[in-house]
């Protein structure tokens, strides 16, 4: 809870950070180094010497207002609707629609298809970031039969191979050809406020020029939450049953960590064009002879293989942790590490904490009070959840998380599972690792059945090529 004259904030970074930036300036409210994109999470207000701010991602801010761990937030209509979805009677208030951070979420799928004919063939495979909006779309539509593939990003990625549809923004939808199937919500930046905050304490210095933000179009209906048209029930099909795949299907990464894995391949005599350091298809071409490749986001790829739909992917060593963690009895394994994109995976603490071990900040958190919970912020939940119990933590809760982490600590968490390659963002952040949870590397999974046939060959002579190059002998 916010002390007694504080009055917290909670901005989001990403997208939204410098339109917001200037309509706060605007409105009397500056807040010096926010729109700048500045490494730091924390904030003060000019002027306003009560108030106090924290950067975190659009996700975690509707989280964070309803907690009461902050008074006031601004964030994305859809991220507000997706708790309130699921929890309809939460401390989180929608205030006001703001004229920034528009943006339309639609169903998508492939070019040609419609939602009443994916639904006619059989279970609707859905890709989303957003689960609990998607679950009430599809359950107000009358789908009759439909399974969540929830996602960590890019969502758009996964059809028409992976998913028949994804919940995406319409731009989105759009740069990856897919089709709109069918509108899901529309809304901007909303300014919301906690229930409890609102009308037990006095929030005039932070509210009054908050709520003097240019109105959206929502500002008096609210955000626009398409009632979709119930599909009248069609002869639905059994799925034809599908011949085994003879292409061999690999998934490759995007973003931080396609650069180590361009110079692992490369390592081993690979090459995949329209894949390479600086640039990266969603389809790269493989020269060898019944190999097909996609680009996806690494921590997505366990799931993917576990579901089949994937032969061979090369991703990172802690995301194979997290998946395990989370479903002990997947048959997703380790089939080689690639000994690049080092960095540690561990236990963070503020700088000050006088404490060299978990075990000596255990006990001097609990020094006054041994019936203390530990707090543990990370975006690997699953994997806060097992070392606590590990680390015999005693009472703890795990509070999952979308990003911007470092800011987490000390008022939010007392600790941040998180991953540092050279400790740079810690430092800024005065943070520090005080346990090492694991050193990860980027690896090659995979089914621990291989597969039959060709597919198996041409799996086992990848993985080989990828192991002896990692080790030097190729």
């Amino acid at each position: 809870m916010s002390g007694a004259g504080e009055i917290r904030i909670a901005l989001p970074r990403g997208e939204l950070r410098a339109e917001l930036a200037t309509r706060l300036r605007a409105a009397g409210f500056g807040v010096p180094g926010y729109g700048e994109g500045s490494r730091s999470y924390r904030f003060e207000v000019e002027g306003r010497p009560r108030v106090r701010v924290r950067v975190f991602s659009e996700a975690d801010i509707p989280i964070q207002v309803a907690l009461g761990h902050y008074d006031l937030g601004i964030t994305g209509r859809a991220h507000i609707d997706e708790l309130l979805v699921r929890y309809p009677h939460d401390s989180a208030v929608p205030l006001k629609a703001l004229d920034i951070g528009e943006s339309r979420l639609v169903l998508a799928g492939a070019a040609g298809s419609s939602l009443k004919r994916l639904a006619d063939e059989g279970v609707l495979r859905v890709a989303t970031e957003l689960p609990n909006l998607a679950s009430r779309f599809l359950a107000r539509a009358r789908v009759p039969d439909y399974r969540l593939i929830e996602v960590w990003a890019n969502a758009e990625a996964w059809p028409p191979e992976d998913a028949d549809a994804a919940v995406v923004a319409s731009e989105r939808a759009h740069s990856e050809g897919l089709a709109e199937l069918a509108t899901l919500h529309r809304g901007s930046a909303w300014l919301l406020g906690n229930r409890e905050a609102l009308t037990g304490r006095d929030l005039a210095e932070a509210l009054a020029p908050l709520l003097a933000l240019p109105a959206g179009d929502g500002a008096a209906a609210g955000p626009s939450d398409p009632l979709p048209l119930a599909l009248r029930p069609g002869l639905r099909r059994s799925p034809a049953t599908l011949p085994e795949r003879e292409t061999l299907r690999v998934a490759v990464p995007d973003g931080h960590a396609q650069r180590h894995t361009v110079a692992a391949l490369a390592a081993a005599g690979i090459a995949f064009k329209g894949y390479e350091e600086d640039r990266a298809v969603r389809y790269p071409e493989s020269a060898m002879e019944g190999v097909s490749v996609k680009v996806m986001r690494p921590q997505d790829m366990p799931r993917a293989v576990a579901l089949g739909l994937f032969d061979l992917a090369l991703t990172g060593r802690d995301w194979l942790a997290v998946y395990a963690a989370m479903f002990p009895a997947s048959p997703v394994v380790e089939l080689c590490d690639l000994r690049r994109s080092a960095y540690r995976l561990g236990a963070v603490v503020p700088e000050s904490l006088p404490a060299e071990s978990i075990e000596q900040a255990i006990a001097y958190w609990r020094r006054d009070r041994p019936a203390r919970v530990i707090r543990i912020a990370s975006e690997y939940a699953a994997l806060a959840d097992q070392y606590a119990r590990d680390r015999h933590l005693g009472r703890y809760r795990v509070i999952p998380i979308a990003g911007a982490s470092e800011g987490f600590v000390p008022e939010d968490a007392e600790i941040l599972l998180e991953g540092t390659e050279t400790g740079t963002t810690l430092r800024a952040n005065r943070l520090r690792m005080i346990d090492v949870v694991m050193e990860s590397t980027n690896c090659a999974i995979g089914h621990r059945r291989p597969p039959p046939g060709r597919r198996g060959e041409l799996r086992s002579e990848l993985v080989r090529r990828l192991a002896d190059a990692a080790s030097g002998r190729r």
